[in-house]
């Protein structure tokens, strides 16, 4: 008698309505631009993210996409990512300051120098962005890796909804902060010229982009006039996502020589087609079964036509052909898939 194969721990799948509570204690940890601690704007990104899935919002550059990794024992949901469709369109244009090097020469007193200088830009027609990646502080030590899958799911529904989304790739990294949240870059600069905390200027700049333009100085600033402190923190990667750069330097992104105006994070891109992760993808059909000494480890995911239409685990998969796959009975039984039925395929090395 064949045993029934235990559930995945783990489930990562389409947000929806019904998470705005559990969305919103996750929010907490971190309060990003891209999932504030807000009630209200909580609701809005959910209904946006269903609107997105099924298909509602039309315009395809204004779809945002969120995933939730949920803890099946206990019915949690414990971490987020999300994918945002076009960063940058002409009612809300993507704002960067360019990093540069300005070289100066006296040659009557032979002095040379090199400044950095930072020059605004804009961008009415940007790329994707992916964004919001929140996981819980007591499963970020988990042996199952979870912070790698809420993080390479995106990159599965990327490839396999190519369409959707842009030829490039944007990641916008968080900074070195301040434990209560203080941005230097923000006290040297930004509150100059806006009279505003770093938080509500983060906060209203997610709806509201029209004041930075307004305000915010046009041409370039000589990063060699700002404090030291936020001289030294323009393009550097905080502690709590250097993971995350690590990550993406493995799968293609670079630093872009473009931080974040408001705090100096520093921007990576890399083009959708070059990613590893993306190549390595695929949309195929279930051909059979495998057992977990005969196979590698993949992430799996199926779409359906209900909420939440899109779902993913980790388990047990083999490359049979070009044009079929196998997968764990578990993994069959987790996602509700037969043979063949379509999946979605991310393999990990």
């Amino acid at each position: 008698m064949t045993s029934t194969p235990p559930p995945s721990a783990y489930e990562l799948r389409a947000a929806v309505p019904e998470d705005e509570d559990q969305l919103l204690e996750v929010a907490r940890h971190l309060n990003t631009v891209n999932l504030p601690n807000d009630r209200e704007t909580i609701r809005e990104i959910l209904q946006t993210s269903l609107n997105s899935f099924t298909g509602a919002i039309q315009n395809l550059r204004r779809r945002e996409y969120v995933f939730v990794l949920c803890d099946r024992q206990a019915n949690r949901v414990v971490g987020t990512s999300m994918i945002v469709a076009q960063l940058g369109r002409r009612d809300a244009p993507y704002i960067f300051f360019d990093v540069l090097e300005e070289e100066k020469y006296s040659a009557s007193l032979d002095k040379h120098f090199t400044h950095n200088v930072l020059r605004i830009g804009y961008s009415y027609d940007g790329p994707t962005e992916i964004g919001g990646l929140i996981l819980l502080p007591e499963f970020r030590k988990s042996s199952e890796r979870l912070g790698q899958f809420l993080s390479y799911v995106r990159f599965l529904y990327l490839a396999t909804h190519r369409h959707l989304f842009r030829d490039e790739i944007l990641a916008e990294l968080l900074p070195p902060l301040e434990p209560d949240g203080t941005s230097h870059l923000w006290e040297a600069l930004g509150r100059k010229f806006t009279d505003m905390s770093y938080a509500d200027a983060d906060f209203l700049s997610k709806k509201n982009k029209e004041f930075i333009k307004q305000l915010f100085p046009e041409g370039v600033v000589y990063a060699t006039v700002l404090s030291l402190q936020a001289q030294s923190v323009i393009g550097k990667v905080g502690h709590q996502t250097k993971g995350v750069e690590k990550l993406l330097r493995r799968i293609g992104f670079r630093y872009a020589d473009r931080v974040d105006p408001f705090d100096g994070g520093p921007h990576f891109t890399a083009l959708t087609n070059d990613i590893t992760l993306v190549q390595r993808s695929q949309r195929t059909s279930l051909v059979g079964f495998c057992a977990l000494d005969e196979s590698s480890r993949a992430i799996v995911a199926v779409e359906q036509t209900s909420p939440p239409f899109f779902r993913a685990v980790m388990g047990a998969f083999r490359q049979v052909s070009r044009s079929g796959v196998q997968i764990g009975r578990d993994v069959a039984k987790d996602l509700n898939v037969r043979e063949g039925d379509e999946v979605l395929i991310l393999p990990l090395k």
